[in-house]
């Protein structure tokens, strides 16, 4: 019964334009950074490598390749603080979560089979 309750207060907070990435895929997240009284996007780049939860609590992590170091953020999907969601490319995975990637470096940090359209009149 609380379950219920809970999902009636979040409903409203809920945003239905972002849940259409997959792990995976290369995604650019648009952040709203406040610095003092000025308020900027920043943009955080990189591949989707798990998510997790649903509902309000529903969150994602982008991984990156920065200074040959690597980078993980975790975002909270319904988070206000998130301008927009843009899906780069999109992947073919077979996995849930792509932890492996961590021990990937290189070029093989961001290797991942991408989806491709097929061509009119070929198969």
């Amino acid at each position: 019964m609380s379950q219920a309750i809970l999902e009636e207060i979040t409903k409203d907070q809920l945003t239905d334009d972002r849940a259409h990435f997959k792990v995976g895929d290369g995604v650019r997240v648009h952040l709203k950074v406040k610095e003092g009284d000025k308020t900027r996007i920043q943009v955080f780049h990189g591949i989707v490598i798990s998510r997790k939860g649903g509902g309000i609590q529903e969150s994602f992590t982008v991984r990156r390749i920065a200074s040959g170091v690597g980078v993980e953020k975790v975002f909270p999907v319904h988070s206000p603080v998130i301008e927009k969601i843009e899906v780069d490319r999109e992947s073919v995975t077979m996995r849930a979560r792509m932890y492996y990637m961590r021990d990937r470096i290189g070029k093989a940090a961001n290797l991942v089979k991408e989806k491709r359209l097929v061509e009119a009149g070929r198969k």
